[in-house]
């Protein structure tokens, strides 16, 4: 079964993605390749991110890898905080900051029209492929659950009545902006893997 680096240090991700790919591939992190370094995220677009990671993980290691970089992007805001969502409250990452700047910044809008984007790159000796997955939904105006991460809690999917972090894995897999994203990255794994 191959073996392909996922660029992150962020084990809730791996998990959803190794649910997500199933027994056909195995999943390694940084560590295990020996990369202990930061990886940079300077980048002005998801896509630019992404690549970005993936880029420098497979340049420097030699290893086939995929890096992805997701974004809440909401309406009322431009599409803020888009790129810099991880860090929007500061430079520490913070999710709990993240979600109460969120949540007062939009405290006087009723209009909370809000999508997760991810955009995966994927970098192996075939080239470069970019595979993208899109959540729309509705930001709320308070928090909800204890799962998931990130934004997870205050994020209603479109046709839902539960946040994401109110989810469990299964079910947040089954309709996620990042499965959707990991989804279009199988397939293109398993049908290079024939």
């Amino acid at each position: 079964m191959p073996t392909i680096c996922f660029a992150t240090n962020n084990d809730h991700k791996r998990t959803e993605v190794q649910a997500l790919l199933g027994s056909d591939f195995t999943i390694v992190g940084l560590k295990e390749i020996g990369c202990e370094e930061e990886l940079a995220e300077d980048q002005s677009t998801l896509e630019g991110n992404s690549l970005q990671k993936a880029a420098y993980v497979f340049d420097r290691y030699k290893v086939p890898c995929f890096a992805d970089d997701t974004g809440l992007e909401v309406d009322a805001l431009g599409g803020k905080p888009g790129v810099y969502s991880a860090r929007y409250a500061g430079i520490q990452r913070n999710s709990e900051d993240n979600m109460n700047l969120l949540l007062v910044n939009l405290s006087k809008i009723d209009k909370r029209n809000a999508q997760f984007r991810t955009v995966i790159t994927l970098i192996t000796q075939h080239g470069k492929n970019q595979f993208e997955g899109i959540l729309k939904g509705t930001i709320l105006a308070e928090k909800r659950g204890v799962g998931g991460f990130g934004y997870d809690p205050i994020f209603v999917p479109e046709g839902e009545t539960k946040t994401l972090a109110e989810m469990t894995l299964s079910e947040k897999n089954s309709l996620s902006h990042r499965a959707r994203a990991v989804e279009k990255l199988v397939l293109y794994l398993k049908n290079l893997n024939n």
